[in-house]
């Protein structure tokens, strides 16, 4: 990108947008606005106030090499190394799922019937985002985040460490494999995980976003995309308390399949609640 003279904060953004446009970019204006915040820390009233204002050389060099970024589908999350989440700011990277609104409807579920002093496993935890925001809604006893990433559990630590919940721990395992150490049996209130489940021969034709820079381990959910929920539905058993629950966020066609994984492991008042779009998005059953 050639270095332009005289050019001004919102002509910037206008370029921006229009390029994010031509590149098939959805919420353009959004994140060219977004990017050039990024640079030169301004909020909307100051845009709106000094938009005429001209930006410097090095300002231009970032904002197009981050608008160049974004037009190759990386991810304005990870250009920004942040998403919000539940009303948090979380560091996010190529480690780790992005947090998305969705995801909001489990935390609401968890959250109407957590309540203090309870122990909550959240199981292929990423970047804490979910156990995070309970932890922080609720006074928990026990607060376990597990994921088999240790480069997703550094993301995770970084959350831990800028949100400061209490009684946190996050540990590396395959699912429950390492729980012993930290859980007794029948000890738990609430299992509650997004785990990974595309199936596998989709993952090529989801979009460019979630295909290229989405880490595949946080996806691949195997053949049917139900790997996850099989064996996490049988392990949770020998570590909720009766009457213990167990909830999972879904693709939007995986509800029956969920619920019948539920019913046959034993888990009664199984249901699923839809998301703000109206589509399937959590399954809850309970011991």
């Amino acid at each position: 990108m050639m270095i332009q003279e005289n050019l001004t904060i919102s002509g910037a953004v206008r370029e921006g947008a229009k390029r994010l446009k031509q590149c098939g970019i959805e919420n353009a204006d959004y994140d060219s606005y977004a990017l050039l915040s990024e640079i030169n820390g301004m909020d909307r009233t100051y845009y709106l106030m000094n938009g005429s204002k001209l930006l410097t050389r090095v300002e231009q060099e970032r904002f197009f090499d981050y608008i160049e970024r974004r037009s190759s589908h990386e991810p304005l999350q990870h250009i920004l190394g942040r998403a919000f989440f539940y009303g948090h700011e979380f560091k996010v990277s190529p480690d780790v799922l992005i947090p998305r609104p969705d995801t909001e409807v489990l935390v609401e579920q968890v959250l109407k019937v957590c309540t203090d002093g309870m122990t909550v496993v959240d199981m292929c935890t990423g970047s804490g985002c979910i156990l995070l925001s309970v932890a922080l809604e609720r006074k928990l006893s026990k607060g376990i985040g597990v994921d088999i990433s240790g480069k997703a559990l550094a993301v995770a630590k970084a959350n831990q460490e800028a949100l400061a919940p209490e009684n946190v721990t996050l540990i590396q395992s395959d699912l429950f494999e390492n729980a012993g150490k930290y859980l007794m049996e029948q000890s738990v209130d609430i299992v509650v995980s997004n785990p990974p489940y595309i199936c596998t021969e989709v993952i090529d034709s989801l979009s460019e976003e979630v295909r290229l820079h989405d880490p595949v381990l946080a996806l691949d959910g195997h053949e049917d995309g139900l790997y996850f929920y099989r064996k996490i539905t049988k392990q949770a058993k020998g570590f909720l308390k009766p009457g213990g629950r167990l909830f999972y966020e879904i693709g939007y066609d995986q509800s029956a399949a969920v619920e019948a994984l539920l019913c046959k492991e034993g888990y009664t008042q199984v249901s699923t609640v839809k998301d703000l779009a109206g589509l399937d998005r959590v399954v809850m059953g309970r011991l």
